[in-house]
């Protein structure tokens, strides 16, 4: 595993250069990117992020319920925290659409990756994944969290202004279009080509 720039090389240029994708542009793709599929995706990106700035695509992650994600920045710097101080364990692992990626991240040689440890061609709506959800992956469980994903300002930042208000619209909200948010219920190994599977 080596630390990378934030920058998905092994999918760059797929969409390079060009101005941020619009509103008008974000809401075309809307029916197709609900078309996703709704279980059994296989797992098509791994990420992890040690440290501001870095981006380390790996073939395997470990997840944990005590740690998260060992070499991930959750236990060192999340940006949610419990009343006593500690990480929460709601935001451990994010799962992002890979539709949704596609339709956001156009210039892939200067823009960063999202960053999410978990990229695949699913639908993470509500409707699909409700709170509560159980996701078997390889050897690990995860847990659908109650916590709304709205992107942060390094989304608005990387992929533009329309690319954050299309997240948050309230007719949108219920899609989950930045993904789901989960917390570990069972340890083990997630691996690339591991189907999501619905428990």
């Amino acid at each position: 595993m080596s630390s990378k720039p934030e920058r998905d090389t092994t999918r760059a240029g797929r969409q390079a250069g060009g101005a941020p994708v619009t509103l008008a542009e974000l809401a075309a793709k809307l029916a197709d990117i609900m078309a996703a599929p709704k279980d059994a995706a296989p797992v098509e990106t791994l990420c992890l992020r040690p440290n501001y700035g870095q981006r380390d695509f790996v073939e395997e992650i470990t997840v944990t319920r005590a740690n998260g994600m060992p070499g991930e920045r959750w236990n060192t710097a999340p940006w949610m925290r419990l009343a006593d101080g500690s990480p929460d364990p709601r935001i451990q692992v994010s799962i992002l659409g890979r539709r949704v990626m596609d339709a956001v991240w156009r210039d892939r040689e200067n823009t960063p990756h999202p960053g999410d440890p978990i990229i695949a061609d699913i639908d993470t709506s509500e409707a699909n994944m409700p709170t509560g959800q159980l996701l078997a992956i390889g050897s690990a469980v995860l847990r659908v969290s109650d916590v709304f994903n709205d992107a942060c300002v390094k989304w608005k930042t990387r992929y533009g202004k329309d690319a954050k208000d299309w997240i948050v619209l309230p007719e949108n909200i219920p899609l989950r279009l930045r993904g789901v948010l989960c917390e570990v219920v069972q340890d083990g190994r997630i691996r690339l080509g591991d189907p999501i599977r619905k428990v």
